[in-house]
């Protein structure tokens, strides 16, 4: 063995919690393993932590340290490991890294799909790498796909089931007829849901892994602001009953797609799925993303979206794979943003909507309605009525139409005092 080969690389690790503990034992269990695949020993000089005082099983206090920016500064370590989530201090100790030379493995969504093009370009031009897994669907390996497998393709549109505490929410309403606060309770009771759990229920964590799939699958930098985004707390049993009666079943879909314009369209959104579609069958906590592409066709990858484990067995794969660069001396793919595509405005989103009014119980009201839908370009596929004494609840299944075309018929249809004003609406995956 030469010395070469004999010389630790040195590993900081910022953030010691659910995953961040998970990594540190990992490195210390696969030792060996990690040096045979590296090529060179692994070495763990620090955890950067909030609170020193707290109990951590396993890990050695003297790793310890709460001076996160100085452990990330440190000019003799190769790799930094960054577990701390949020925008700040993370993006200041990343860059920090980066500036002293060190190649980085993120697991953070929010920053990356927030201002990811400062870390990346930073990364650039030190020559240095940053590779981020885990920061969309845990294990799930997606990230790679896209931004390797897949480069020599044309990905025309990506989606899926990114948020495992969502799913397991809209899996669980379906299976056990319970409304969306029990079931919330539920997985907070579990594990699945935060007690605050806005950033899962709302949408907003799907939205910043929509951006980062988004930006790779096609080639522009694409911003969690730019993306449509809508939360599953609106959605009823009677939603879950209306989707099953339509031979779906309701998921909260990241989509992102070409436009026939070549823009992007990317949005979150619960979705009606047909049974037949593969998300459909994604159960509990899981994650799945399908991708579709001009030669490769459709492809699907499914997995644990989330935990300590799962989580941890994406960034120890960057992390090797980001050693290997560094004892080669060589480097991952940069950024690419080529192709410069802009974002189609929200309104301007086709999709299949379902639609689901109460009506007042009298001849020619369903003629109102279709009338009111074809007036703004709307074609109607089908159309469910049950009565329910003077009044009758209407659903109405589209065709493929425009956002803003759906909005413009149902500020009509409030207007009509025919129609109660509490109109729900959903969006229907399927051409």
């Amino acid at each position: 063995m030469t010395m070469d080969e004999a010389t630790p690389l040195k590993v900081a690790l910022l953030g010691c919690g659910v995953v961040g503990s998970q990594v540190a034992r990992l490195l210390i269990e696969q030792a060996d393993d990690l040096r045979a695949r590296i090529g060179r020993p692994l070495e763990l000089v620090g955890i950067a932590v909030r609170r020193l005082s707290l109990e951590r099983p396993g890990i050695d206090r003297a790793l310890l340290t709460d001076d996160a920016m100085t452990l990330a500064s440190r000019p003799d370590v190769d790799l930094v490991i960054e577990l701390l989530g949020g925008i700040e201090p993370a993006r200041s100790l990343i860059l920090a890294a980066i500036g002293a030379g060190s190649s980085v493995i993120t697991a953070n969504k929010a920053l990356l799909a927030s201002d990811g093009g400062t870390i990346y370009a930073a990364a650039e031009a030190a020559g240095v790498d940053v590779y981020y897994e885990a920061a969309v669907a845990g294990a799930i390996p997606i990230i790679r796909p896209l931004r390797e497998s897949l480069v020599g393709d044309e990905v025309t549109a990506v989606m899926g089931i990114v948020n495992g505490t969502t799913n397991f929410i809209l899996d669980k309403m379906h299976t056990a007829g319970a409304d969306f606060a029990s079931v919330l309770a539920e997985a907070q009771q579990l594990g699945f849901a935060e007690a605050d759990p806005t950033a899962d229920v709302e949408g907003y964590d799907a939205a910043a892994k929509a951006a980062i799939l988004a930006s790779l699958a096609f080639h522009t930098r694409v911003k969690l602001s730019d993306v449509s985004r809508e939360g599953i707390t609106g959605i009823t049993s009677a939603d879950i009953a209306a989707a099953r009666e339509m031979g779906c079943v309701v998921k909260l879909l990241a989509r992102c797609a070409l436009s026939e314009d070549g823009t992007i369209a990317v949005g979150v959104h619960p979705t009606m799925v047909p049974v037949s579609h593969p998300l459909a069958a994604i159960p509990g906590a899981y994650n799945a993303v399908f991708i579709e592409s001009r030669h490769a066709g459709r492809l699907m990858f499914m997995g644990p979206g989330a935990g300590g484990s799962p989580t941890a067995s994406a960034v120890l794969g960057d992390l090797v794979t980001a050693a290997r660069n560094r004892v080669r001396g060589a480097r991952g793919p940069a950024e690419s943003t080529y192709s410069a595509r802009g974002i189609t405005p929200a309104g301007r989103v086709r999709s299949r909507y379902y639609v689901s009014m109460t009506v007042h119980d009298e001849p020619g009201v369903l003629a109102q309605v279709a009338t009111c839908f074809a007036s703004h370009q709307v074609s109607l596929q089908a159309v469910r009525q049950e009565s329910e004494g003077a009044e009758a609840r209407l659903g109405v299944m589209t065709h493929q139409a425009t956002q803003e075309q759906v909005d413009a018929a149902l500020s009509e249809l409030r207007l009509m005092p025919e129609v109660h004003p509490e109109i729900a609406v959903m969006r229907v995956e399927g051409a």
